[in-house]
């Protein structure tokens, strides 16, 4: 200690000569400082303000879109890919003002979209469908379908994903991939349905009574479609049973009411009118050696 303060105290212009080196270093930093300092809040403005023109642009193109009555999923869908443009245009303007070029600034994101379209292979796939599905539409919000994967009433159809409504109101979340390589039964697309019923009755019975009760009913029935037939049929002949089919064509709304109904109704006039339901039996026969 007693060394070093003997340094200072005989060397005071080396002293002073490398504070002012110091002293001017310093002052090399500020004016860069400042210009970092101003180049960020020039950024922070310019993002502000893009983030306001951004909303302006999306409100103005939605109201395009309303009155050009596109569906419901291709709003949605355009609304989010118009979002992502217009936000890398506003990230790629603010990179510029910090030196980058363009040029580097479109390689390096295509570089990170091909990195991560490798590791996302299956979403990729997912999006395509999305596509798929608001192009073709094979099916619209509020459809009632059937997939591979499941069914129920169409909630959402988003870029990945499509969201069902199970009748025990469950939601099933299906990715578009699955739906746009598989089959899909779009129950609700038509105005119109065919109701398929069938009947047991024993052999024993008259089929031809039977088969009047059924159509009585059905020429009764309020949803039924008066242009459209009843048929009333022998399906098949089975080792217990004469099985009766019939067929009725409602609204497709009324599909599910007018099945039950008609279910209850037929069973109570088959029980009021004595043709019996027969159930499984088997005969056996005993011989005596």
């Amino acid at each position: 200690m007693k060394t070093m303060a003997n340094d200072i105290a005989t060397n005071p212009e080396e002293l002073v000569e490398k504070s002012n080196v110091f002293v001017e270093y310093v002052k090399g930093l500020i004016p860069g400082a400042l210009d970092f300092a101003v180049d960020v809040l020039i950024a922070l403005l310019i993002y502000i303000i893009g983030v306001k023109l951004i909303s302006i642009i999306r409100k103005m193109i939605q109201r395009m879109m309303e009155r050009s009555h596109l569906d419901a999923g291709v709003k949605s869908f355009l609304d989010s890919l118009t979002k992502f443009a217009l936000y890398f245009l506003l990230i790629v303007f603010i990179a510029t003002r910090f030196g980058a070029t363009t040029a580097s600034v479109t390689a390096l994101v295509g570089s990170a979209g091909l990195a991560v379209g490798l590791a996302l292979q299956g979403s990729l796939a997912n999006f395509a469908g999305g596509v798929l599905i608001l192009v073709m539409k094979p099916f619209e919000l509020g459809d009632y379908i059937i997939t591979d994967s499941g069914e129920g009433t169409v909630m959402q159809i988003q870029i990945c994903y499509t969201r069902l409504l199970t009748v025990d109101n469950k939601m099933v979340v299906i990715p578009n991939g699955k739906l746009s390589d598989g089959v899909i039964t779009n129950v609700t697309k038509m105005e119109k349905r065919r109701v398929d019923f069938t009947y047991s009755i024993a052999y024993g019975e008259d089929i031809k009574k039977a088969k009047g009760v059924i159509e009585e009913i059905f020429n009764a029935d309020e949803a039924r479609i008066a242009e459209d037939p009843i048929e009333v049929f022998v399906d098949s002949l089975r080792e217990s049973d004469v099985v009766l089919g019939a067929r009725i064509w409602v609204k497709t709304e009324d599909y599910w009411t007018t099945k039950f109904r008609l279910q209850e109704q037929i069973l109570e006039a088959f029980s009021r009118e004595g043709i019996v339901i027969p159930f499984p039996q088997m005969e056996i026969t005993l011989h005596n050696k």
